[in-house]
Order: structure tokens, then sequence, then C-alpha cells
């Protein structure tokens, strides 16, 4: 299994989010991967000088870069979801079955997560 961020996980854990840093503990404990698409980092970097917090957090993460194949599989998940937003695709794209997936964002995730015919675990986070 493995923990998936999205933007949101990632802004929340740059707030101090206890409970992010929990599950990222847990996840990391169990030797569990934790991943990022790019296009999710893409999302929230704005001056890395200013998001020491993300900076660390990143060191320990894989960050997983759109491939043409990739870029393709999210493409033709928004048009089976009728959906347009290509980061949520690409953290839907990027996890694969009985992966967690951490989100401010579940109720489109769920609804792009129903269209990839994965079975996900989707937790909401502030």
């Amino acid at each position: 299994m493995s923990l998936i961020l999205d933007s949101g996980a990632l802004i929340a854990y740059e707030r101090g989010s206890r409970v992010v840093r929990a599950m990222l503990g847990h996840a990391s404990a169990r030797k569990d991967a934790i991943r990022v698409s790019t296009a999710v980092v893409a999302q929230v970097w704005r001056e890395g000088r200013r998001q020491a917090g993300l900076v660390r957090l990143l060191r320990g993460v894989e960050e997983v870069p759109l491939s043409p194949a990739r870029a393709r599989g999210i493409g033709e998940l928004l048009r089976h979801a009728r959906a347009h937003d290509v980061v949520d695709a690409a953290v839907i794209e990027l996890a694969n079955s009985g992966d967690e997936i951490l989100t401010s964002d579940p109720d489109d995730l769920l609804s792009l997560a129903e269209h990839s015919e994965k079975t996900l675990i989707i937790t909401p986070v502030r």
C-alpha cells in the first residue's frame, strides 16, 4: 500500500496539521511508500525558501513525474469522468488499488476514483 498526497495534504502539512503528520509517521513506520505527483507539487510550490516544511517533507516522498503515458491516462480518465481538473486526475492516476489518498477535496477525488475502476481509500484532511 502507498500513501498518496494531494495538494490539500501538502498545504495541511505546511500549516502544521497533526493529523497529516501522524498519518505520514504511521505510513513511514509501516515502510509504506509515500508518493506525490509532480503536478501536485507544481500546484503548491511558490517559493522554496519560504516553504521549508514542504521542502523537508518532499525529501522523504517519492515525486512521480508526468510521463507521456501517464499524461494520456489522465486525459482518458478526465474524459470518462467528464471532469477537467488535471491535478486531481493525476492523483487518482498515480494511485493503485488499495492505496490511501490524503485530500482536502474528497468529493472530486471520489468521483474520479469511481471512473478509474480502482479501489482507493480517500481520507479527508484539513
